[in-house]
């Protein structure tokens, strides 16, 4: 059993204190980055595993034929919607899951949580396991490159990542390189500031605008055929 930074309370406590008030808001934009974005890389009739899900809102929104949410805060589970099925588990010990029986795993923000770099390597051995040949891992997430010190504003933020080192350590497990953006979104949903959807959207269609205002990366990976 691996060593978590924090607890299963810790983790409910965290996260509800920091998005209080905003969890419509962020709905809203999950469901434009899942039809202008996600979509393109997840089938309809895949299945797809949200790893650290928290409240759901990527695995709540997209279309999928199955769908499943890993995470260990057990507010996820009253977040989910019906046809989503809750792993509340530690990502870094053996999946829930047999192999290759995903098309996706997606996740967001969640990678510079886990407590150490073993961890976040057996959790990528993991994905890779669990994925059909062919499938794709897509990542989001701070890059220290271009956030800065503020990377470290979030008191459960522990490993410092870019798109290239997380690339690097992809490609060590197996993975091929689809498509990588060293920016993509800007940093944070978590400061009170709201845009309404039209911007988001625009913003989205216009990949200029993410060498100026992006400081996450995205990364999307796939297990050979």
């Amino acid at each position: 059993m691996s060593v978590q930074a924090h607890s299963a309370d810790d983790l409910e406590l965290i996260y509800s204190r920091r998005f209080s008030g905003l969890e419509e808001y962020r709905r809203s934009v999950w469901r434009v980055l899942c039809r202008q974005i996600f979509s393109r890389f997840i089938a309809p009739d895949s299945s797809v595993l949200d790893l650290g899900s928290g409240y759901c809102e990527f695995i709540n929104q997209i279309t999928a034929a199955r769908k499943y949410a890993m995470d260990l805060n057990p507010a996820t589970a009253t977040h989910a919607d019906p046809e989503v099925s809750v792993l509340q588990q530690d990502c870094s010990d053996e999946w829930q899951l047999l192999p290759s029986t995903l098309d996706a795993v997606f996740t967001s923000n969640f990678f510079e949580h886990l407590p150490d770099k073993a961890a976040l390597e057996r959790t990528i051995h993991s994905a890779f396991r669990c994925l059909r040949p062919g499938g794709r891992l897509v990542a989001m997430g701070p890059n220290i490159r271009h956030t800065g010190p503020a990377y470290w504003d979030f008191y459960d933020h522990y490993i410092a990542l870019t798109d290239l080192s997380l690339i690097e350590l992809l490609r060590k497990c197996g993975f091929e390189i689809e498509c990588s953006h060293a920016q993509f979104l800007p940093y944070t949903m978590a400061d009170g500031r709201r845009y309404p959807a039209w911007v988001l959207q625009a913003y989205l269609g216009v990949p200029l605008f993410w060498k100026f205002f992006g400081r996450q990366f995205l990364i999307v990976a796939r297990k050979p055929s």
